[in-house]
């Protein structure tokens, strides 16, 4: 006996020419989590746009799901570092465009540092029962804390924005991208636990299976619930809006220095409608929209620049929403929506709120241009600090400037104070032709169900668009072309949901995955406790 207790506390010792062969054969187990983590993140990257493939998120995810199952917190969190390099590095690639890759590398380094967060805290949660329901709580609390930290967050890449057409947008109405992002996450980590359930033949029986199954097919079901809730209906009339693409001279950063250029192609294409609507051939809009940096030139101190815009906004009888860079009286520059009507001239402002670091302004300038003086390049912008709705002949525009349309708060915001119709200005030049034109369009689509309301995307060379209030895009034009999008637009007053709810729904998701990881760690102490007694 005492020989057998012997050999069985030892351990084994292997024969010389095993050993490698033993270390052979663990490699492909050791590396399969990795490969399939980076396959997740690249999957689901291939389902945003500009490919309509929505239906890969809950197919990444639960790939995703299966390489962290009941892994080490260390394991869980190079898991999801792996899996988020997958997916934001090609994501991102548009962020270098003009300045090259570092930049570009460094945003995606440090967004996949806070995504691995959610790969420990999914890797912890899954020891527990019902662990897809906490483990989506967790990617969503993670998605939180991107939308905040560091610089005031970076919510791109959430998973709602993946959804901009499919089976789950309608949660959108429900409970904002929060709901709709765990909806989808949900469906991913379900398929994961169903999957390994019925790997164990004796599990086909266990209630597990079932369960498992209903975290899967219940966001799909409530998504077509929620379908009937999403309405195009106009319930204060319609308004017909012209949206100007004036296109610019040439694309990238230096776009900038043609700024009278850019300016007099607005003017231009803005003249063309208003030839078009005294010829009989297009019908006089209500109100005209030109996109974001379309008067880098200050009207209020440049008298050349005022009276280009307001030659236009005569010529075309209507009021225009200018988007602008000016001095504020404070001596601060700011990037403003000027509403000018044709009679008085530039009245009513909105300054952009959510400004986009490294771009609009340098956080840590000093710092930063250790590693580039490509930081130089970057603004000194100051954001504005209210949500400003325009009256523009009896129809209420709710500005939301290009970048800020990622951010929930900021778009709510012009809708609770009143905004009928959204208009997102833009200016896509800098980027070229990469895909961020088209991640920003969804996004706007996603917004578009979120609160019920039209979109309109003026963007300065494209791609400009009239989104219906039910994410379907009903016009659009081409990129880096000059042209005129009219349309008769639903106003709508009615708030959504999501719009009521605000912030709660959010608070909500993070606090089941707030209570998953903290019920995960009573669980272990208590494990804890229990191997040491």
């Amino acid at each position: 006996m005492t020989a057998t207790a012997t050999s069985v506390d030892e351990p084994e010792q292997l024969d010389p020419q095993s050993a490698p062969a033993s270390r052979r054969a663990r490699l492909p187990r050791r590396i399969a989590p990795a490969a399939a983590a980076v396959l997740s993140g690249v999957l689901l990257y291939a389902g945003f746009p500009p490919r309509e493939l929505w239906w890969l998120a809950p197919l990444a995810l639960a790939l995703f799901g299966a390489s962290v199952y009941g892994r080490r917190l260390r394991a869980g969190f190079g898991l999801g570092f792996l899996m988020s390099l997958g997916f934001l590095v090609p994501l991102l690639s548009w962020t270098g465009v003009d300045v090259g890759p570092l930049p570009w590398l460094a945003l995606a380094l440090a967004e996949s540092l806070v995504m691995a967060l959610a790969g420990l805290g999914i890797a912890y949660v899954s020891r527990l029962p019902l662990w897809p329901l906490w483990a989506a709580g967790v990617w969503i609390a993670d998605e939180a804390l991107r939308a905040r930290f560091p610089f005031g967050g970076f919510p791109w890449g959430k998973v709602a924005f993946g959804q901009p057409s499919g089976l789950f947008l309608p949660l959108a109405s429900l409970g904002g991208t929060p709901l709709l992002g765990f909806a989808v996450v949900l469906c991913g980590f379900g398929l994961t636990a169903l999957a390994l359930r019925l790997k164990d033949v004796r599990g086909v029986r266990d209630r597990g299976v079932a369960v498992a199954a209903a975290f899967t097919v219940a966001p799909v079901i409530a998504g077509a619930a929620a379908a009937p809730l999403v309405s195009t209906a106009a319930q204060d009339g319609t308004a017909r809006v012209a949206v100007i693409q004036g296109n610019v001279p040439r694309m990238g950063l230096d776009f900038n220095s043609q700024r009278r250029a850019v300016l007099d192609y607005h003017v231009r294409e803005t003249m063309k409608l208003a030839t078009k609507i005294k010829a009989g051939q297009v019908k006089k809009p209500d109100l005209v929209l030109w996109p974001e940096n379309s008067s880098d030139i200050d009207p209020y101190v440049n008298p050349d620049a005022y009276a280009e815009i307001d030659k236009a906004a005569k010529a075309v009888g209507a009021p225009v929403s200018v988007g602008a860079v000016v001095t504020a009286k404070d001596g601060t520059p700011r990037n403003r929506q000027i509403l000018w009507d044709p009679k008085t001239g530039p009245g009513a402002v909105y300054d952009k709120r959510q400004l986009q670091p490294f771009g609009e302004y340098m956080p840590y300038r000093a710092f930063f241009r250790i590693f580039s003086k490509d930081v130089d390049r970057a603004g000194n912008f100051v954001s504005g600090k209210k949500a400003v709705v325009f009256d523009m002949a009896g129809t209420r525009i709710g500005p939301v400037t290009c970048y800020e349309a990622a951010f929930d708060s900021v778009v709510r915001d012009q809708v609770k104070a009143g905004a009928q119709i959204l208009s997102v200005p833009s200016n896509n030049a800098t980027f070229d032709r990469s895909q961020m034109t088209y991640q920003q369009l969804a996004m706007d689509r996603v917004r578009a169900v979120e609160h019920g309301r039209a979109v309109m995307v003026p963007v300065t060379s494209g791609v400009s668009a009239v989104i219906r209030p039910d994410g379907s895009v009903a016009q659009h034009t081409g990129m880096f072309v000059a042209d005129t999008l009219v349309a008769d637009v639903p106003k709508r007053t009615s708030l959504t949901l999501a719009t009521r709810l605000g912030g709660w729904p959010e608070l909500l998701l993070v606090a089941i995955g707030v209570g998953g990881l903290g019920w995960a760690v009573v669980r272990s102490r208590r494990v804890g406790h229990s191997t040491a007694g």
